[in-house]
């Protein structure tokens, strides 16, 4: 791919836009904070984008307006905090009523079984993407030299590998790991539609020759595309809380709603890998603390220190999705009182799919609160 090959000596400052449905809306407000930060009309401050799941739509967003931060970040703000279920998916009784019934279908019928199904049909959200992200925006900014590259994280239904579609830099080599590769592509929706499919509740999507689901599935390593991709330093934005209190072991009378067990299901997803890859760069910045830069570059190890910042909710996003649960449609609501989602013991799985504005805002509120409580921090973290 053409670009604009830079040779700035500067450290390359990786951004990383974790997964979470609903509550990838507090990454916006984290962003909103950095862009009152910097000068008005300033590039990005990450030249490296990579995201997952609803991480990968804000990603995307961010990327297309790389050289004008501030209005990218408007852009998304727009969005979430005039968003509404039905923008995502079909949340009237008869579109739910035929997706289920297909759903149920597809257990009988190997012809029905091979078509795409789902528990919601998200082609609104399809539709919105198609309106609202100009995808040539991508390629503007790497040719202006604002953008490195912008990495897209799905995960292949048949060959179980977490794949990075990436778009950026000619210098940018694709790799392959361990169940874990990264393929040059130009972005456009059926990227950012399989990396947000939640397994079960969207649909997987096609992209080349495979279907693929939502990239925090067996993500193993979530911090890796952005350091394959170049980046020196990477601030991550995640949506669950950093300290979790466990919560004491009681005796139980009845058995778990299925919510609670789709719940814990989704934080297993979305948050667990990214702690274990944090601790395991944090050991490898450690040992190489101990190894002169001079015997490093003798022995041609490739291995480098990478500097990581982590913001993360300050509350538990739980709590506030049930604050806001009765602005669900009927249906919805319905549906999700059935599944025991609509209690406190079901309201992890709430949160994930609480596509309302009154939800996206509180969460847009947190994050900008909780960046500008870090502002000194993180001003010298990508400065």
């Amino acid at each position: 791919m053409s670009d604009h090959d830079t040779t700035n000596p500067s450290p390359k400052i990786g951004l990383v836009l974790t997964g979470g449905g609903a509550r990838a809306a507090y990454q916006v407000g984290v962003l909103l904070a950095i862009a009152e930060m910097i000068p008005a009309h300033a590039r990005s401050p990450f030249s490296i984008i990579c995201g997952t799941s609803a991480g990968a739509i804000n990603a995307a967003g961010l990327a297309m307006s790389a050289t004008h931060f501030s209005t990218g970040v408007r852009q998304l703000q727009k969005v979430w905090s005039s968003l509404h279920v039905g923008m995502v998916h079909r949340a009237d009784l008869l579109g739910l009523m035929q997706n289920t019934l297909r759903l149920l279908g597809s257990l009988f019928s190997s012809g029905l079984a091979r078509r795409p199904v789902s528990l919601l049909d998200n082609a609104p959200l399809r539709s919105m993407l198609a309106c609202r992200l100009p995808f040539r925006g991508i390629q503007r900014s790497i040719h202006a030299g604002a953008l490195h590259a912008l990495g897209i994280t799905v995960w292949g239904y048949t060959s179980g590998q977490s794949v990075t579609f990436f778009q950026g830099n000619k210098s940018i080599l694709p790799w392959k790991r361990s169940q874990r590769v990264g393929v040059a592509s130009f972005i456009g929706i059926q990227h950012l539609l399989a990396s947000s499919s939640i397994p079960f509740i969207f649909p997987a999507v096609r992209v080349n020759r495979e279907y693929f689901g939502d990239g925090s599935m067996r993500q193993f390593a979530p911090l890796s595309p952005a350091l394959h991709l170049g980046a020196d330093r990477v601030l991550v934005i995640g949506v669950n809380p950093k300290d979790i209190v466990v919560s004491e072991r009681v005796k139980v009378t009845s058995y778990p709603p299925l919510a609670q067990i789709a719940g814990h299901a989704m934080n297993s997803i979305f948050a667990d890998s990214l702690n274990v890859d944090l601790e395991r760069l944090n050991r490898i910045n450690e040992t190489l603390a101990f190894i002169p830069p001079s015997a490093r570059k003798e022995s041609s190890l490739t291995l480098r220190p990478i500097q990581s910042m982590v913001i993360s909710p300050s509350q538990k996003i739980n709590e506030i999705a049930l604050q806001h649960a009765h602005h669900l449609p009927h249906t919805m609501r319905y549906l999700y009182r059935a599944v025991g989602a609509m209690n406190a013991s079901g309201s992890g799985l709430l949160s994930y799919v609480l596509f309302e504005a009154s939800f996206c805002n509180a969460l847009i509120d947190l994050g900008y609160r909780d960046a500008m409580q870090l502002k000194t921090e993180i001003l010298k973290f990508i400065q």
